[in-house]
């Protein structure tokens, strides 16, 4: 199992670029905790913490399709690092300012958001340039998937650490200093400082004009909704159980066993439409989710949450495959990023719901709103089946292209233009 990942790690740059968007990523991925755990210290409501956290997932939902297009356009040094940086900036400010005028507070999140840097998906376009062949490329993103997990994993712990150590105003600090440093280690790199996006038709819709990609983003609209509930309901088991350490185990079990599942996943090759696989593995996604509504004592809780992550980098790893076999040529970046942004207007949704959910009927209700979350998910799946079953012909690229879905495609598949 592990072979095939060394193989990967061992290509030239592979390993800098990863740990690079990894740690570039820390803000982002633990920003919801972080903007929780921070308002509630500073005394505010669920509602509140909620609705900040929900704003910012929206602010990064405007900017990562928009930032995806400018590296499309103007290369990936241009855009990531300026980025990185002022949205570290608005992040200190909520830190420096607190919730005295919440105005101030909610300009800091959406300027924190929108300009988060697409480094998800700009580390997806230069997978192809750094590794070459399609097989190396396919088990790349099922490490990508396995890596982000590692994120939500050790994110929430690092987070509770130091809230503990120091406060949620200094733990939002340091987060964002280590992300602008792991932005610098990408975009300092010789592949994201050579790389080009493949020639592009020039349309309005970019990305958003392959219906099988809307398809797929409608789907993980909910999966991000699923999570994003999950964020605050957490916090109100914690609450419940009088211990805030609850909360960083909750969210590291979840993150541990979608690690595991990950690492399992992209550790064989897979025959058979991607798009067939995703719907059975959102199913499984969603089947996981339901027993949370449960609330049972911590250890099971634990335990719960761990198997409810086990198909969630399987899912995201599956999905990436799918985006490319659907996204126009010359758009990887955009597509990709479009992506993270239905993701994060999912979890956005998700917090903004869950708030009201948990002081409405309790900490089952906001665990409901997950597992709903996840039904919807698989139904999207279901109805748009035809869409998703074969990508249309601006789905293929020039094989060897920077933006080549053919190089992402698993065994079976032809680099022709397909019906």
């Amino acid at each position: 199992m592990a072979a095939g990942y060394l193989d990967i790690l061992r290509a030239r740059h592979a390993a800098r670029l990863l740990a690079g968007t990894l740690v570039g990523r820390l803000p982002n991925g633990t920003a919801p905790i972080a903007i929780v755990l921070f308002t509630r210290a500073e005394g505010g409501s669920y509602s509140l913490a909620g609705a900040l956290a929900a704003v910012y997932g929206l602010a990064t939902a405007v900017g990562q399709p928009l930032l995806g297009r400018a590296v499309d356009l103007y290369g990936q040094p241009r855009v990531q690092l300026p980025a990185a940086v002022v949205s570290a900036l608005g992040m200190a400010v909520l830190a420096l300012a607190g919730l005295g005028s919440l105005p101030l507070a909610y300009a800091a999140v959406v300027v924190a958001g929108l300009f988060t840097p697409p480094l998800e998906g700009g580390l997806r376009a230069l997978w192809p340039s750094v590794l070459g062949r399609e097989d190396r490329v396919h088990r790349a993103y099922a490490m990508d998937a396995v890596a982000q997990e590692i994120m939500f994993t050790a994110g929430p712990l690092l987070v509770t650490a130091l809230v503990a150590v120091w406060s949620p105003a200094a733990a939002l600090l340091v987060i964002n200093v280590i992300g602008v440093l792991g932005a610098l280690s990408v975009v300092l790199s010789e592949p994201s400082r050579a790389w080009r996006s493949a020639p592009r038709e020039a349309h309005w819709l970019g990305a958003l004009r392959s219906p099988g990609l809307l398809a797929l983003l409608g789907s993980f609209f909910f999966v991000g909704l699923a999570l994003g509930s999950i964020t605050v309901a957490g916090v109100a088991y914690a609450d419940d159980h009088g211990r805030e350490a609850v909360y960083g185990w909750l969210m590291a079990a979840l993150g541990l066993g979608a690690l595991v599942g990950g690492t399992v996943y992209g550790a064989r090759q897979w025959s058979g439409a991607p798009e067939r696989r995703l719907r059975a593995v959102v199913a499984l996604l969603a089947l996981g989710y339901l027993p949370l509504t449960l609330t049972p004592s911590v250890p099971a809780m634990i335990a719960l949450m761990a198997l409810a992550g086990v198909f969630l980098a399987p899912a995201i790893a599956c999905s990436f495959i799918v985006v490319d076999r659907h996204a126009p040529r010359g758009t990887v970046t955009e597509a990709f990023s479009w992506l993270v942004t239905t993701f994060g207007v999912g979890a956005a949704v998700g917090t903004a719901a869950a708030g009201p959910a948990v002081e409405a009927g309790g900490t089952s209700w906001s665990f409901a709103v997950a597992g709903a979350g996840g039904v919807a998910a698989l139904l999207v799946l279901l109805t748009t089946g035809k869409v998703l079953e074969v990508p249309g012909r601006t789905a293929v690229a020039a094989h060897g292209s920077e933006n080549d879905r053919n190089g992402a495609v698993e065994p079976g598949f032809s680099s022709g233009h397909q019906a």
